[in-house]
């Protein structure tokens, strides 16, 4: 079959197209023949050798956290899933990703895929669509009538964020570029503030329950945020190169978030889909053999919206 590896760390011209064998599932695995993979922003820190210590890889490696696709083959003692069915997943991300036409993966990772979006398309949804559930919800604890502040609402993470929220019924405050206005607003932002132009400490007036960062923003900026939530309430924070500050006098709390794997609420995300609740949008569509440009794209920061990447037929 044809895969994407790195067969060391490096620039993004270390990913070779290759062939390699095809995967036998084991006990507890299934085969997937893969619709497709995306590409996440922590693929290229993985590949660039910069995240050994929590998530050290074996290799020759192959990328591709997300999996939409069909099951094909069953490993032992599997009675979850069946062969032909359509499935998406987020794979473990020190394992052989899915950047390839067949992955192995965990039958306990996997749910039912969407019924209404393309199967390829629903690779753009387990890894930020978990994101910014866990963010929302396992740690903001957000509920109807909270006060939400998406630091970096243009991005694939937050436009998840901003439905999610909105769903929930909260009042939802965005930031965003110009090139993002639209696509915030549509998402049902009820605020969304031009980071480019207005401060956001200038531009919240009214305490927030939660606020969430997804941006790359500075030590300053990050602690800025703090002051707007409210006594008790909670910053998260995705960029965890950098810890999240805390207001320990208010009691505000800084959580780092690191995305997890949970097949359960990829399962509430999904049924959301169909339900014509959440919106799964696709900026790009790659095939598989151009992977390591995309890779290369995504270094100079080219790369808007998510891509999702398609082997060939098999």
């Amino acid at each position: 079959m044809k895969a994407v590896r790195f067969h060391e760390y490096g620039a993004p011209d270390v990913l070779r197209y290759e062939d390699v064998e095809q995967p036998l599932p084991g006990a507890g695995e299934v085969r997937i023949r893969v619709a497709a993979t995306s590409f996440n922003p922590v693929d290229g820190n993985i590949r660039g050798g910069f995240m050994r210590g929590p998530i050290p890889v074996v290799l020759p490696h192959t990328p591709g956290i997300d999996v939409a696709g069909t099951v094909d083959a069953l490993g032992e003692g599997v009675n979850s899933v069946a062969v032909g069915d359509d499935v998406v997943g987020f794979l473990p991300m020190d394992g052989t990703g899915a950047a390839a036409q067949y992955v192995l993966a965990p039958a306990e990772a996997l749910t039912p895929a969407p019924k209404d979006v393309p199967l390829p398309d629903a690779a753009a949804l387990p890894l930020v669509g978990l994101t910014a559930y866990q963010a929302l919800f396992d740690h903001g604890k957000l509920t109807a009538g909270h006060r939400v502040l998406i630091n970096g609402a243009g991005g694939a993470v937050g436009g998840y964020a901003v439905q999610l929220a909105k769903n929930a019924g909260a009042h939802v405050i965005a930031t965003a570029g110009p090139r993002s206005r639209e696509a915030v607003t549509s998402a049902g932002a009820d605020e969304v503030i031009d980071h480019t132009t207005t401060r956001v400490t200038a531009a919240v007036t009214e305490p927030v329950d939660v606020a969430l960062n997804l941006a790359p923003v500075d030590p300053a900026e990050l602690a800025a945020l703090v002051t707007l939530v409210r006594p008790g309430g909670v910053l998260v924070n995705t960029t965890v190169w950098m810890p999240a500050p805390s207001d320990e006098e208010r009691g505000v709390r800084g959580i780092d978030l690191f995305v997890r794997s949970d097949a359960d609420q990829l399962a509430k995300l999904v049924a959301s889909i169909d339900r014509g609740e959440l919106r799964v949008d696709v900026a790009e569509r790659v095939p598989l053999a151009e992977l390591p440009g995309l890779h290369a794209r995504a270094a100079e920061g080219a790369v808007r919206g998510k891509v999702i990447v398609v082997p060939p037929a098999a």
